[in-house]
Protein backbone atom coordinates (compact mmCIF):
# COMPACT_ATOMS: atom_id res chain seq x y z
CA UNK A 1 0.00 0.00 0.00
CA UNK A 2 1.48 3.32 -1.02
CA UNK A 3 -0.09 6.46 0.22
CA UNK A 4 -0.24 9.68 -1.94
CA UNK A 5 1.88 12.25 -0.15
CA UNK A 6 1.88 16.05 -0.18
CA UNK A 7 3.72 18.53 0.53
CA UNK A 8 0.89 21.36 1.37
CA UNK A 9 0.73 22.57 4.81
CA UNK A 10 -2.55 21.83 6.46
CA UNK A 11 -3.83 22.00 10.19
CA UNK A 12 -5.48 19.30 12.10
CA UNK A 13 -8.16 20.19 14.78
CA UNK A 14 -8.41 17.72 17.42
CA UNK A 15 -11.05 18.19 19.74
CA UNK A 16 -11.06 15.71 22.81
CA UNK A 17 -14.10 15.57 24.78
CA UNK A 18 -13.65 14.42 28.55
CA UNK A 19 -16.89 12.38 29.83
CA UNK A 20 -18.13 11.17 33.20
CA UNK A 21 -20.57 8.67 32.09
CA UNK A 22 -24.34 8.74 32.51
CA UNK A 23 -25.81 10.25 29.54
CA UNK A 24 -22.71 12.91 28.30
CA UNK A 25 -22.01 10.33 25.44
CA UNK A 26 -25.18 10.30 23.95
CA UNK A 27 -25.85 14.06 24.28
CA UNK A 28 -22.70 14.24 22.65
CA UNK A 29 -23.03 12.37 19.88
CA UNK A 30 -26.22 13.57 18.84
CA UNK A 31 -24.86 17.22 18.78
CA UNK A 32 -22.00 15.93 16.60
CA UNK A 33 -24.14 14.56 14.30
CA UNK A 34 -26.43 17.34 14.44
CA UNK A 35 -24.06 20.29 13.96
CA UNK A 36 -20.24 19.27 13.52
CA UNK A 37 -21.58 16.37 10.89
CA UNK A 38 -24.59 17.81 9.96
CA UNK A 39 -24.13 21.49 9.24
CA UNK A 40 -21.12 21.60 8.03
CA UNK A 41 -21.74 21.83 4.29
CA UNK A 42 -24.21 24.45 5.09
CA UNK A 43 -21.68 26.61 6.90
CA UNK A 44 -19.16 26.32 4.38
CA UNK A 45 -16.75 24.50 7.34
CA UNK A 46 -15.34 21.53 6.87
CA UNK A 47 -16.82 18.80 9.53
CA UNK A 48 -14.63 16.60 11.18
CA UNK A 49 -13.66 13.37 9.16
CA UNK A 50 -13.24 11.23 12.15
CA UNK A 51 -15.46 11.11 15.27
CA UNK A 52 -13.02 8.32 17.23
CA UNK A 53 -14.42 6.67 21.16
CA UNK A 54 -11.78 6.08 23.31
CA UNK A 55 -10.61 2.29 24.11
CA UNK A 56 -7.35 3.09 26.01
CA UNK A 57 -6.60 6.58 27.12
CA UNK A 58 -5.73 8.84 30.41
CA UNK A 59 -9.80 9.47 30.99
CA UNK A 60 -12.53 7.18 30.00
CA UNK A 61 -14.74 8.09 28.30
CA UNK A 62 -13.54 10.31 25.76
CA UNK A 63 -14.12 11.22 22.32
CA UNK A 64 -11.83 12.74 20.10
CA UNK A 65 -12.95 14.32 16.99
CA UNK A 66 -9.98 15.12 13.94
CA UNK A 67 -10.71 17.96 11.44
CA UNK A 68 -8.28 19.84 8.69
CA UNK A 69 -8.06 23.14 7.36
CA UNK A 70 -6.06 24.50 4.74
CA UNK A 71 -5.00 27.57 6.79
CA UNK A 72 -5.28 29.13 10.29
CA UNK A 73 -7.60 31.84 8.70
CA UNK A 74 -9.82 28.85 7.54
CA UNK A 75 -10.19 27.22 11.11
CA UNK A 76 -10.63 30.43 12.39
CA UNK A 77 -13.42 31.36 10.08
CA UNK A 78 -14.87 28.01 10.52
CA UNK A 79 -15.17 28.59 14.83
CA UNK A 80 -16.81 31.87 14.07
CA UNK A 81 -19.41 30.26 12.16
CA UNK A 82 -20.08 27.53 14.70
CA UNK A 83 -20.28 30.33 17.68
CA UNK A 84 -22.07 32.79 15.18
CA UNK A 85 -24.82 30.83 13.12
CA UNK A 86 -27.95 30.81 14.35
CA UNK A 87 -28.80 26.93 13.96
CA UNK A 88 -25.50 26.50 14.83
CA UNK A 89 -26.21 28.20 18.21
CA UNK A 90 -29.25 26.38 18.84
CA UNK A 91 -28.01 23.04 18.49
CA UNK A 92 -25.09 24.10 20.74
CA UNK A 93 -28.03 25.67 23.34
CA UNK A 94 -30.06 22.33 23.40
CA UNK A 95 -27.12 19.94 24.08
CA UNK A 96 -26.19 22.41 27.02
CA UNK A 97 -29.46 22.40 28.16
CA UNK A 98 -30.55 20.54 31.57
CA UNK A 99 -29.23 20.32 34.77
CA UNK A 100 -26.05 17.90 33.90
CA UNK A 101 -22.94 19.24 32.34
CA UNK A 102 -22.58 18.31 28.72
CA UNK A 103 -18.68 17.12 29.61
CA UNK A 104 -16.10 17.11 32.16
CA UNK A 105 -13.74 19.42 30.25
CA UNK A 106 -13.00 20.03 26.40
CA UNK A 107 -9.61 20.42 25.00
CA UNK A 108 -8.08 21.30 21.82
CA UNK A 109 -5.10 20.81 20.42
CA UNK A 110 -3.84 22.30 16.80
CA UNK A 111 -1.34 20.06 14.39
CA UNK A 112 0.29 21.46 11.04
CA UNK A 113 1.18 19.03 8.86
CA UNK A 114 4.30 17.12 8.12
CA UNK A 115 5.72 17.68 4.56
CA UNK A 116 5.34 14.19 4.32
CA UNK A 117 1.58 13.41 5.28
CA UNK A 118 -0.28 11.71 3.49
CA UNK A 119 -3.59 12.92 1.88
CA UNK A 120 -6.17 14.03 4.14
CA UNK A 121 -9.26 12.67 5.25
CA UNK A 122 -8.22 9.22 4.71
CA UNK A 123 -10.61 6.90 2.60
CA UNK A 124 -13.46 5.45 4.10
CA UNK A 125 -14.08 1.72 4.43
CA UNK A 126 -17.31 -0.64 3.49
CA UNK A 127 -19.68 0.63 6.37
CA UNK A 128 -20.62 -3.16 6.88
CA UNK A 129 -17.47 -3.24 8.35
CA UNK A 130 -16.51 -2.67 11.99
CA UNK A 131 -15.07 0.34 12.82
CA UNK A 132 -10.99 0.27 12.73
CA UNK A 133 -9.35 0.76 16.07
CA UNK A 134 -6.67 4.33 15.56
CA UNK A 135 -3.54 4.28 17.68
CA UNK A 136 -2.89 7.77 18.40
CA UNK A 137 0.84 8.48 19.16
CA UNK A 138 3.28 11.40 20.12
CA UNK A 139 6.51 11.27 20.53
CA UNK A 140 8.27 14.01 22.82
CA UNK A 141 11.44 15.40 21.85
CA UNK A 142 14.50 16.69 24.19
CA UNK A 143 15.50 20.18 21.20
CA UNK A 144 13.94 21.45 17.78
CA UNK A 145 16.86 19.69 16.77
CA UNK A 146 16.16 16.38 17.21
CA UNK A 147 12.73 16.71 16.14
CA UNK A 148 13.82 17.21 13.32
CA UNK A 149 16.28 14.35 13.00
CA UNK A 150 13.27 12.78 13.85
CA UNK A 151 11.24 13.98 10.90
CA UNK A 152 14.15 12.98 8.85
CA UNK A 153 13.53 9.44 10.26
CA UNK A 154 10.37 8.91 9.48
CA UNK A 155 10.11 10.83 6.21
CA UNK A 156 13.57 8.61 5.50
CA UNK A 157 13.66 4.78 5.85
CA UNK A 158 10.71 4.93 8.70
CA UNK A 159 7.71 4.91 6.61
CA UNK A 160 9.10 2.44 4.24
CA UNK A 161 9.57 -0.28 7.19
CA UNK A 162 6.21 0.84 8.09
CA UNK A 163 4.13 0.17 5.39
CA UNK A 164 6.28 -3.20 4.88
CA UNK A 165 4.97 -4.26 8.24
CA UNK A 166 1.21 -3.09 8.00
CA UNK A 167 1.07 0.55 9.95
CA UNK A 168 -0.16 3.16 7.65
CA UNK A 169 -0.88 6.32 9.32
CA UNK A 170 -3.80 8.82 8.05
CA UNK A 171 -1.44 11.88 9.34
CA UNK A 172 1.76 12.96 10.10
CA UNK A 173 2.42 16.39 12.18
CA UNK A 174 3.48 17.83 15.16
CA UNK A 175 1.73 20.42 17.60
CA UNK A 176 1.60 23.99 16.57
CA UNK A 177 -1.07 24.87 19.60
CA UNK A 178 -0.68 22.98 22.47
CA UNK A 179 1.10 20.98 25.01
CA UNK A 180 4.44 19.06 25.35
CA UNK A 181 6.29 20.80 22.51
CA UNK A 182 8.22 20.04 20.59
CA UNK A 183 7.04 16.52 19.11
CA UNK A 184 5.80 14.42 16.00
CA UNK A 185 2.27 12.94 16.76
CA UNK A 186 0.58 10.56 14.06
CA UNK A 187 -2.49 8.83 13.80
CA UNK A 188 -2.88 5.40 12.75
CA UNK A 189 -5.89 2.98 11.52
CA UNK A 190 -5.71 -0.89 11.94
CA UNK A 191 -8.42 -3.27 11.20
CA UNK A 192 -8.59 -4.37 14.80
CA UNK A 193 -6.59 -4.87 18.03
CA UNK A 194 -5.03 -8.06 16.52
CA UNK A 195 -3.76 -6.41 13.50
CA UNK A 196 -2.46 -3.95 15.64
CA UNK A 197 -0.24 -6.11 17.60
CA UNK A 198 1.14 -8.54 14.39
CA UNK A 199 2.00 -4.97 12.64
CA UNK A 200 4.09 -3.41 15.87
CA UNK A 201 5.48 -6.82 16.50
CA UNK A 202 6.82 -7.12 13.25
CA UNK A 203 8.17 -3.40 12.96
CA UNK A 204 9.86 -4.18 16.44
CA UNK A 205 11.76 -7.42 15.04
CA UNK A 206 12.55 -5.80 11.57
CA UNK A 207 16.37 -5.57 10.66
CA UNK A 208 16.15 -2.93 9.05
CA UNK A 209 14.53 -1.03 11.85
CA UNK A 210 17.11 -2.05 14.37
CA UNK A 211 19.56 -0.86 12.21
CA UNK A 212 18.13 2.58 10.98
CA UNK A 213 17.40 3.08 15.15
CA UNK A 214 20.44 2.48 16.41
CA UNK A 215 22.19 4.72 13.63
CA UNK A 216 20.06 7.19 14.39
CA UNK A 217 20.80 7.16 18.43
CA UNK A 218 24.40 7.06 17.57
CA UNK A 219 23.99 10.58 15.05
CA UNK A 220 21.57 12.49 16.99
CA UNK A 221 20.97 10.47 20.64
CA UNK A 222 17.60 9.50 21.89
CA UNK A 223 15.33 12.27 19.63
CA UNK A 224 12.22 10.99 20.98
CA UNK A 225 12.46 10.88 25.25
CA UNK A 226 8.54 10.51 25.91
CA UNK A 227 6.16 8.50 23.77
CA UNK A 228 2.25 8.81 24.47
CA UNK A 229 -0.06 6.34 23.02
CA UNK A 230 -3.76 6.21 23.03
CA UNK A 231 -6.54 3.72 21.15
CA UNK A 232 -9.72 4.52 19.92
CA UNK A 233 -12.28 2.98 17.70
CA UNK A 234 -14.29 5.10 15.32
CA UNK A 235 -17.91 6.41 16.31
CA UNK A 236 -20.62 4.45 14.27
CA UNK A 237 -21.42 8.13 13.18
CA UNK A 238 -17.85 9.40 12.07
CA UNK A 239 -17.53 10.07 8.45
CA UNK A 240 -14.57 7.91 7.88
CA UNK A 241 -14.52 5.11 9.58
Amino acid sequence: MQETITASRRYFLIESYLLKGGNQGPRLAAYLQEARVGMAARLKTPAPALILEALVAAHMPQVLTVSCYDSLLELDMAKRRWREEGAAREALARWEAGDEAPYETRNEIVLVSAPYCPAFPPTAIDAAKPPRVYELRTYHSPTERQLQALHERFAGPEIKIFQRCGIHPVLYSSTYIGPDQPNLTYLTPFDDLAAREKAWAAFGADPEWVKVRNESIARSGQISSVIQVSLFKAAAYSPVR
